[in-house]
């Protein structure tokens, strides 16, 4: 028999109910079980994805603490490699605040999560707790649809996002590395990012971008213009692609997290589907998905 596909399982369904905002649960809703446990005895997954924290943010959320404690509890497993410890899964920024308070104690439910579900936790509570910039959003979602097999329409009804908004963030993979950090140092905004997408040049239109202080509108016009001059003048007028081949070119992007284009002979059933990639790695990934059984 084949192997059943694992779908939301307890990685979204389940383990939405532990990372949501606390602002957002039920107030009459019981409580889950939580205990006090020596800080010493718990520890941060070595496989988290988040790797920096803003120091003076951990030091305003342990002047929190001090005052406040801890309102809302870390989720943690038994540590499977020390009997007796345990291993954050979701809440290592109130630990280590905690630690700067000098809290001698934490509170903790403990779950009994293996390795892949501790994984696909720690991404949706970066998605839904942290403040993350465009690019590591839009990281955290291909990692949730590669590595756990998820789908967009998923993704959307677990985390609360529209479809579309997930399909658009996931675009910005497809970018030119250069044009990601600009995105996400804040140089440039989502939206002039979306703009450059489309762009034949999207490295030099990011710094004209950069360099004249162009607003979103100004961007879209610029990459309109600099995609229309491609082929010589013709007594006919170039058609533009209708929404549903430009939705389909968006879609293939996000899943491929390579450009699409999709050219479409008009009166006819045939065309082109051209794929832009970056990198030797790309093209490889490219060859692999077309020739894997």
């Amino acid at each position: 028999m084949a192997e059943k596909k694992r779908g939301l399982g307890r990685g979204l369904s389940a383990l939405m109910a532990d990372v949501a905002p606390e602002a957002e649960k039920d107030e009459s809703a019981p409580r889950r079980a939580e205990q006090q446990i020596p800080i010493e005895r718990v520890a941060p997954n070595p496989d988290q994805p988040r790797r920096t924290f803003e120091q003076d943010k951990l030091d305003d959320l342990a002047n929190s603490i001090r005052e406040k404690g801890i309102i809302q509890p870390l989720i943690v497993r038994p540590d499977p490699r020390k009997s007796g410890e345990f291993q954050i899964v979701a809440g290592e920024r109130r630990w280590r605040a905690a630690q700067i308070a000098q809290l001698h104690e934490v509170p903790v439910i403990v779950r009994n999560f293996d390795d892949t579900e501790v994984l696909e936790v720690a991404i949706i509570e970066n998605i839904q707790r942290a403040d993350l910039n465009p690019v590591e959003e839009a990281a955290g979602y291909r990692a949730l649809i590669d590595r756990f097999g998820h789908t967009q329409d998923q993704l959307a009804k677990a985390l609360g996002k529209s479809r579309s908004h997930i399909a658009n963030q996931m675009r910005l993979l497809t970018l030119p590395d250069e044009v990601q950090d600009l995105l996400s140092l804040g140089a440039i905004s989502a939206g002039h990012a979306r703009a450059l997408i489309t762009a034949d040049d999207p490295v030099a239109l990011a710094r004209k971008v950069v360099n004249s202080g162009l607003s979103v509108r100004e961007t879209e016009r610029l990459a309109k213009q600099a995609a229309e001059p491609k082929k010589p003048a013709s007594p006919k007028v170039r058609a533009e692609k209708d929404a549903d081949t430009v939705a389909l070119e968006g879609d293939l992007s996000a899943n491929l997290g390579m450009k699409v284009q999709v050219n479409h002979q008009a009166g006819k059933e045939s065309g082109q589907v051209v794929i832009s990639y970056a990198s030797l790695d790309d093209l490889d990934e490219i060859c692999r998905m077309l020739t894997r059984s």
